[in-house]
């Protein structure tokens, strides 16, 4: 009975040790300026939501039915979920987004995932958007993209019944339909799309909820330095200077310098596995290659290939639980409704 006392006791004491060394961690993280998703739905709404244009679930339903919706684009074939699929990150998976014509960006500029986008400060790699409801105006309009005048977008709609009614039961009877309404539909649903993870519940005090690799892997991430750019609820979203101690060595693809100042927007690490390729031109497709690109050209340390996969094992972690959408149906296009534009 004593042999057995003794083993429980040092069973107990190796227990306490984990649990302060696991503490610590937490307060480290907490100290470095990262922050976690809301438990309460009510705190995640008051977050995400726009005081502006409240979200409602008619607006969401409307929304998503119009981030769907290839008509929106001047060839009738292209939608939001083209570039962000929900079902792939959010993201397209390819270096550069590819739109009207089969154009490529003509800056080779990737496409950023639009799960938990509103968790961002500023929208595009350049940070000219300040929110989700301007930023869903450009790429509708723009020509490498979706390439839709503002006037052939509103006649597309209100040329369906459906549509015009969905609008009128969304925002009242006397509603005007006009792009500005229809882009704001749009982010309504894109601020639904907010992915807690089991990093998130770590945060929150659940300190079994990492494996003691993934600890082992965050900690690195935070005594490296990662956290000086990827912080807050969002671990990025913010704009900071790029290029730092380093040239990044495939910033001549595209071309792309970022902001006047040379900012370029921080990338969600949220689901950041499901998104490769990665960087702001798509030239990395290994994680671990970026964690390594990011640390010479950011931080100016050598990350070796062993703390790497560490580090990555921890941002696998933060891999979320996605809401759950439904493909839409569509209205139904009439005589009205603008034919397909391929030139």
């Amino acid at each position: 009975m004593k042999t057995a006392s003794v083993v429980l006791s040092l069973a107990f004491v190796g227990v306490s040790a984990f649990a302060a060394n696991d503490m610590q961690l937490l307060k480290k993280v907490k100290e470095s300026g990262i922050k976690a998703i809301p438990q309460s739905q009510l705190e995640l709404l008051k977050l995400v939501d726009d005081p502006n244009n409240p979200i409602t679930e008619k607006k969401v339903e409307l929304g998503k039915k119009l981030y769907f919706e290839p008509r929106l684009s001047k060839s009738g074939l292209i939608s939001c979920n083209t570039c962000h699929n929900l079902g792939m990150g959010g993201a397209d998976g390819v270096a550069a987004a590819i739109g009207h014509k089969w154009t490529a960006n003509p800056a080779h500029l990737n496409s950023p995932t639009v799960y938990n986008s509103v968790l961002n400060k500023v929208q595009f790699w350049d940070g000219r958007s300040p929110h989700l409801e301007d930023q869903a105006q450009g790429p509708i309009q723009a020509g490498p993209e979706m390439a839709a005048p503002k006037e052939l977008v509103v006649a597309r709609v209100t040329s369906m019944p459906e549509y015009v009614e969905e609008f009128k039961s969304a925002y009242g009877d006397k509603v005007k339909i006009d792009f500005k309404l229809i882009a704001d539909t749009i982010a309504v649903f894109e601020r639904t799309l907010v992915t807690p993870s089991r990093f998130d519940d770590f945060l929150h005090g659940d300190l079994n909820a990492l494996t003691p690799a993934e600890k082992e892997g965050l900690n690195l991430f935070v005594d490296k330095g990662c956290v000086s750019c990827h912080n807050d609820i969002g671990l990025g979203g913010t704009m900071q200077p790029f290029q730092v101690a380093k040239k990044y060595k495939f910033a001549s693809l595209g071309g792309f310098q970022g902001d006047k100042n040379g900012m370029v927007k921080t990338p969600t690490l949220r689901n950041i596995e499901e998104t490769a390729p990665y960087f702001h031109n798509g030239a990395i497709w290994s994680l671990a290659d970026a964690v390594k690109e990011m640390g010479s050209v950011q931080l100016g340390i050598n990350i070796s290939d062993k703390e790497s996969k560490k580090i990555v094992t921890f941002l696998k972690a933060l891999t979320g639980d996605k809401p759950e959408v439904s493909y839409p149906i569509l209205p139904v296009s009439t005589p009205k409704t603008p034919k397909p534009d391929m030139n």
